[in-house]
């Protein structure tokens, strides 16, 4: 893929990870393609630092790879007994406490958790393949637009591990707990016509297409009034915990919010 950042000074470009931004585009880049963008945790932390970074003038947030994957998952450095210099190996954590080793993992989802803030709309671009952490990466974006020759997989389970970087949530929501378990618990590759259908992804396209895909998208996202996206994003992102009843409600709070502020009666 192309790098549609090049131009522009980087707020953040460190440990696999530079973040660019354009007014209210921001677009986070995985910089590692020799490594198949591969994941450690110095990546994750700088991930989460690109989110705090964030200016509040962004309203949408492409997250891309550079190279022939998205990201081909964890860094196999870390199933070494000696781990990643400077970093906890797994051998480590494990014979960490309870509350260290629960804290080490809540620091790793860190990177993965601000993607879906009711203030921007998230866009993952994703390309070749997207294992593991790579595929979680994906799914804590709002939407995914995905290359032809994609190839998803969650491959924890066969590794004798979980999905640990908040990818399970999303990923039931979106194609149910039986295919949810069945993807996870055989670790095969979800290919681009599956990931469309069963709405993983939101479409898929040629590899030399997926640049202006995603800027269509983006584009398309920028043009509606921010207010109202954000009210949106966040009435259907709290659907899945509301009844009906209760989501009634919050459609009536959100709209006399809109109605009051377009009126110029608001708070």
């Amino acid at each position: 893929m192309a790098s549609p950042d090049h131009e522009l000074v980087p707020l953040l470009d460190k440990d696999g990870v530079r973040l660019a931004v354009d007014d209210a585009l921001a677009t986070v880049t995985l910089t590692n393609p020799t490594k198949r963008n591969a994941q450690n945790p110095a990546l994750w932390r700088a991930l989460a630092e690109a989110g705090r970074l964030l200016p509040g003038s962004v309203r949408v947030v492409v997250l891309r790879g550079e190279g022939k994957s998205f990201s081909a998952g964890l860094d196999r450095q870390m199933f070494t007994p000696e781990g990643i210099e400077g970093e906890p190996s797994f051998i480590d954590l494990a014979r960490s406490g309870d509350a260290e080793l629960d804290g080490a993992i809540a620091e790793f989802q860190e990177g993965f958790t601000w993607w879906r803030r009711n203030d921007i709309v998230s866009i993952a671009a994703v390309q070749g393949h997207a294992i593991g952490a790579g595929f979680q990466l994906a799914l804590a974006c709002d939407l995914r637009v995905v290359a032809d020759d994609v190839q998803f997989a969650m491959r924890e389970t066969s590794l004798g591990l979980v999905p640990d970087l908040t990818g399970t949530h999303p990923l039931v929501n979106l194609l149910g707990y039986a295919r949810a378990l069945e993807i996870c618990a055989t670790g095969r590759f979800v290919h681009a016509e599956e990931a469309v259908s069963t709405g993983l992804a939101n479409v898929a396209v040629p590899l030399d297409q997926l640049d202006g895909a995603v800027r269509d998208l983006a584009a398309a996202l920028l043009a509606a009034p921010r207010d109202a996206v954000i009210e949106t994003k966040a009435l259907l992102h709290g659907a899945q915990d509301r009844d009906y009843e209760a989501q009634r409600a919050a459609e009536r709070a959100a709209q006399a919010r809109r109605l009051r502020d377009l009126a110029g009666v608001g708070e």
